[in-house]
C-alpha cells in the first residue's frame, strides 16, 4: 500500500471496517511512513475530540437567519 492508499482507506481503518489483509498492509505501511502515520493519528485524535465534545447552542440570532434561509430554500425548489 502506498500513501495514497492509505488515504483513501482511513475512514473504513479507523472505523474498524477493513478485510484482514487491507488492515496488514496499511499497518505495514506506517511503520515505514512518519507522514501517513502522523495523518491518521491526527485524524484518530481529531474523531476523539468531537466524539467527546457537546454540541454548542446556536445564538438566538444565527438560529432565526439559519431558519429564514431554509424557509427560503425550500420556497424556491420546484415542485
Amino acid at each position: 500500500m502506498n500513501c495514497r492508499g492509505v488515504i483513501r482507506e482511513i475512514s473504513d481503518y479507523l472505523d474498524g471496517e477493513l478485510d484482514a489483509a487491507a488492515q496488514s498492509e496499511l499497518e505495514r505501511h506506517l511503520e515505514h511512513c512518519e507522514d501517513c502515520r502522523l495523518v491518521v493519528d491526527t485524524t484518530k485524535k481529531t474523531i476523539q475530540v468531537f466524539c467527546d465534545s457537546k454540541p454548542l447552542p446556536l445564538p438566538e440570532d444565527v438560529h432565526q437567519r439559519l431558519h429564514a434561509a431554509l424557509a427560503r430554500r425550500l420556497q424556491q425548489r420546484p415542485s
